[in-house]
């Protein structure tokens, strides 16, 4: 087949002859291929073809039954056969048509806008207030008014979250100024940080006096689960900040040692200088069957199939549809309800400046400013509408026997190089080795790391300033407010030398963008995994689904990549309240 990404042949000083891929758009060319030996391909063509994908299956998503040119595509039918019956296959399937589905340009029956997820059936979601809040905002098609700089991740409890030493991710209560940074010393006593210093990535305490304190310090903790428990229970920990540094302690007083360049509610990440060193900035959407069944639900008039489980059956979509309709949204009130519930989130770059703007999706939004005078400190001076780029996707969705989300991500071919992999080609095992060379968004031309070190942190309510991150574990530090080198480590969602799962990924990726259109700006944009529960169980364990399991965004995840994916952070009970990023703080409707 002759993807739409192929290139010819170019030899690089060491004589390896690398096939290299055509991109959609001329201009991407150049970015790719600046520097030195030539890139590796965003998508190798000669993959076997381990996930089928007939032309004329792929044609029928089109909502004119033919191929066209950045074309409108019907959602996947979540409600029935939605997923096709063939793991892991028939999930990317899914996957990839929702994707095109959602950038797809808005017919009429959405109310106008750009692509149908920038149209008034979808819903902006606010980032969380101080007590983890959120609110729906009716979204004006072409304008998102509630991008963030970073909007922390999410534990059970709607708390935001933190990696500890060991990778384990631990929910924190945030900083309260009625409470006294209290720990406990060798001998026992209770005794109050004054004073914080780092040495070496790790925190020394200091007492009123200036004296060292003593204080236990854990690279984890845990907690036992009740008898019967069946989820275990996620611990919680408060934290505090002193003289600029995060400190979390335990319920115990004693000190959980975390990655001092990761220790702030979130890390932020910035575009490559030589690009426009744009921030990234996030939003949050939801579809109209999401927040009319959210509403429903909170107000204790639906119930579905299932209690506690977002829609998969006709019935609980009836429920909704009909809650709605009551409600005075329109008979019939949704334009696509089999595509049931969809969360969608993006992250975005500034578009000024961007050397090939015609590659992305782009949108206009309104972003916070910075005082940026201080190398180490950034505070916020007010907010600016500007036209933004999009870097990445996360597509998330309700499908028949699938109530935890099947969760999967896309990303701009132009944002980082991969790690080394393997696949399965027609000629046998191939290797791809990990070369840095031409021009990315997130890592500098050429760059032998360290990669994915966080340089920055946002800090959150109250003050929402952006500080410089300390030294951690393979990360020299101490850092200025700048961009760090990302690789994708993972680069197809598993361990690089799953040959098997690679194959299958890359192979659904060559056929999407191979029977693409020349020129679909959608092709740009490639499925970097998904990931679910077998049968649809609620997701349990350290690192838990199936398929790429250990899926992750490098613009969303890009520093806690390998340690974790979407249901680390969103698994409990009862899949609304645990699995959704949204679901529990978010508020009705009406």
């Amino acid at each position: 087949m002759q993807s739409s990404l192929h290139r010819n042949l170019v030899s690089c000083d060491s004589g390896t002859t690398l096939r290299l891929m055509l991109m959609a758009v001329a201009a991407l060319m150049v970015i790719l291929f600046a520097a030195g030996c030539a890139a590796p391909p965003p998508v190798p063509t000669d993959a076997q073809d381990f996930c089928p994908l007939p032309a004329a299956t792929f044609a029928g998503w089109f909502q004119s039954g033919s191929v066209s040119l950045n074309g409108v595509v019907n959602p996947a039918n979540s409600l029935n056969g939605g997923v096709p019956p063939t793991p892991n296959c028939g999930f990317y399937q899914w996957s990839e048509q929702m994707f095109m589905w959602l950038t797809s340009p808005a017919p009429s029956a959405y109310g106008g806008g750009a692509h149908i997820f920038d149209s008034p059936a979808f819903f902006d979601v606010s980032p969380p207030d101080g007590s983890g809040n959120r609110t729906f905002l009716a979204h004006s098609a072409g304008l998102i008014r509630a991008f963030a700089l970073r909007d922390a991740q999410r534990g059970p409890h709607n708390l935001p979250v933190v990696a500890d030493r060991s990778g384990k991710l631990l929910e924190f209560n945030p900083p309260n100024a009625n409470l006294k940074p209290l720990v406990r010393d060798p001998s026992g006593q209770q005794v109050e940080i004054a004073h914080v210093r780092l040495e070496n990535g790790r925190p020394i305490l200091l007492d009123g006096q200036g004296n060292v304190i003593g204080a236990q310090h854990v690279a984890t903790a845990t907690v036992v689960p009740a008898a019967g428990q069946t989820v275990s229970p996620q611990l919680i920990v408060q934290k505090f900040l002193i003289d600029g540094i995060p400190i979390f302690i335990d319920p115990s007083l004693a000190v959980i040692d975390v990655e001092q360049g990761q220790a702030g509610d979130s890390s932020v990440l910035e575009a490559q200088t030589a690009a426009n060193g744009s921030l990234v900035y996030y939003a949050t959407m939801v579809n109209d069957v999401y927040a009319y069944f959210l509403t429903g639900v909170k107000d204790g008039a639906i119930t579905t199939t299932t209690p506690g489980q977002f829609p998969t059956t006709a019935a609980d979509l009836n429920n909704t549809i009909a809650f709605a309709t009551a409600h005075g949204k329109g008979s019939p009130p949704f334009p696509d309800p089999n595509a049931l519930a969809i969360e969608v989130k993006s992250s975005w770059v500034v578009a000024a400046g961007l050397p090939n703007l015609s590659s992305y999706i782009t949108m206009t939004a309104t972003i916070p400013t910075y005082n940026q005078s201080n190398p180490n400190l950034w505070t916020p001076t007010g907010q600016q509408t500007v036209q933004l780029a999009m870097v990445g996707i996360h597509v998330v969705g309700s499908t028949a026997g699938h109530p935890e989300m099947v969760w999967a991500t896309f990303e701009h071919v132009g944002n980082t190089p991969p790690a080394t992999y393997s696949y399965t080609s027609t000629t046998g095992p191939k290797t791809v080795t990990q070369n840095t060379s031409g021009t990315w968004l997130f890592s500098a031309t050429g760059s032998a790391g360290p990669f994915n070190c966080a340089h920055m942190f946002f800090a959150g309510p109250p003050t929402n300033n952006i500080q410089s991150s300390g030294p951690s574990t393979g990360c020299p530090g101490p850092f200025t407010i700048s961009p760090s080198d990302t690789l994708r480590s993972e680069p197809w969602g598993l361990d690089g030398s799953n040959a098997s799962s690679n194959t299958e990924v890359i192979s659904m990726n060559s056929h999407v963008r191979g029977m693409m259109a020349s020129g679909d700006i959608r092709g740009n944009y490639v499925m970097t995994g998904a990931t679910w529960t077998i049968f649809g169980s609620p997701p349990s364990g350290a690192i838990p689904g199936v398929g790429t399991n250990l899926l992750t965004n490098t613009t969303m995840e890009t520093y806690q990549q390998g340690v974790s994916n979407c249901f680390t952070c969103h698994q409990n009970g009862l899949n609304p309240n645990g699995l959704s990023h949204v679901f529990g703080g978010l508020k009705p409707l009406f």
